[in-house]
């Protein structure tokens, strides 16, 4: 369990430099409370996603993972940044991520500071 809670918070965590790098990634709220609400319900999201159909795309475009020596990662990331995008907007929840190459750089941007969270903070089950 105490594994879930500290990716839940490196996500969200990522998210924020995400949206506080990038214009047109879009979280809204009326206050800091609410928004950090919101990061935690769009890393859930996110989390969810990625443990889902994360390892479905990967698996079906791994002929191009090998072709492009993994870069299609970055493809495939942005396109999890896009589908958690959509279903908050489905959900109703503030989170808007607009344009492809936006998605890209927003991946790119949460992997490496999701990836430097999960280095400093504990990873106990």
């Amino acid at each position: 369990m105490m594994n879930f809670v500290v990716k839940t918070i490196a996500n969200a965590g990522a998210l924020a430099v995400a949206v506080w790098l990038l214009d047109k990634i879009t979280l809204t709220g009326d206050s800091t409370g609410k928004k950090i609400g919101t990061l935690i319900i769009v890393a859930l999201i996110f989390g969810l996603v990625n443990f889902l159909v994360k390892p479905v795309v990967k698996l079906l475009s791994l002929p191009l993972l090998i072709l492009t020596l993994g870069l299609f990662t970055l493809v495939v990331n942005a396109l999890m940044l896009l589908l958690t995008s959509w279903l908050a907007d489905k959900l109703d929840v503030s989170f808007h991520v607009e344009g492809f190459w936006t998605a890209v750089l927003g991946g790119l941007i949460i992997s490496v500071v999701s990836w430097a969270l999960h280095v400093v903070l504990p990873d106990k089950d």
